[in-house]
């Protein structure tokens, strides 16, 4: 299991991981370390465990805000998937009637060459 060094707010912290997804935690503590210096920044040295439980606090926020986000758009995910598979059997139907539309265009134009060739062959043109 690889193992990684990352900073978050001056402190080094050796982290283990699962095989690939170094960049992702090194991103990860990145992203951390930078709210805690923009906390920092926004009120002042108000403790270490402070300014980490806000940024915690912070993140635990936007990931709830994410969470119902999510909640509230399964449904319209799913009524759009609905609508698309309506559609795709719509299109599959459309599409076997104009296949069989063409294929009856085409005996009929068979059809028609055949009587044609058969009025050439015989030596006359039939009226009427």
């Amino acid at each position: 299991m690889p193992q990684i060094s990352v900073t978050i707010n001056g402190r080094q912290f050796r982290m283990a991981c699962e095989n690939g997804e170094e960049a992702r935690l090194t991103r990860l503590a990145q992203d951390l370390d930078a709210r805690i210096g923009a906390l920092r920044s926004r009120f002042g040295e108000i403790g270490d465990t402070r300014l980490t439980v806000m940024a915690a606090l912070a993140l635990a926020d936007e990931l709830s805000e994410v969470k119902e986000k999510l909640q509230r758009l399964e449904p319209e995910l799913a009524t759009l998937q609905d609508a698309s598979v309506v559609s795709a059997d719509r299109a599959q139907a459309t599409q076997a009637a104009v296949i069989a539309a063409l294929n009856a265009a085409a005996e009929r134009i068979e059809s028609i060459t055949r009587r044609l060739n058969q009025t050439v062959t015989d030596g006359g043109v039939p009226m009427g």
